[in-house]
């Protein structure tokens, strides 16, 4: 159950939300030399907010079905598949992402979790009685 907190926090990241989207809605109306009614922009904050849960919800959804705790890149292009383009867009991010990684730093990751298993078969110790 939600506590009253939460739901306050809840509120103002909503809040928040749809105040930077109204702005980014009109700030590209301006630019593009276009009148937008306010009906229209807290129409948009409020689909662009909902579309946000949703991608939250699957995102968390698509970790715990991995058995993950948090969500990765994979998971963000998988939310994607409805939407092509976006798709497609963020698996160039990705792969971009992925390309200016310095080397050395992706064998290391690897090689880290090689260690941990090492760790873990090799810490266990049997004390005799």
């Amino acid at each position: 159950m939600e506590t009253e907190e939460d739901q306050s926090l809840a509120d103002l990241l909503r809040d928040r939300f749809r105040l930077s989207t109204i702005s980014i809605a009109e700030d590209e109306a301006k630019a593009n030399n276009m009148e937008v009614s306010e009906t229209v922009v807290a129409c948009v904050a409020d689909l662009a907010f909902k579309y946000a849960e949703q991608l939250a919800k699957d995102l968390e959804l698509f970790a715990q079905h991995a058995g993950r705790k948090s969500a990765n890149m994979e998971d963000v292009i998988l939310a994607a598949h409805r939407n092509e383009h976006l798709a497609v867009s963020l698996r160039s991010c990705s792969n971009e992402l992925k390309a200016k990684e310095p080397q050395s730093e992706r064998k290391r990751k690897k090689a880290s979790k090689k260690e941990d298993k090492l760790r873990v078969s090799t810490s266990v110790v049997d004390i005799p009685d």
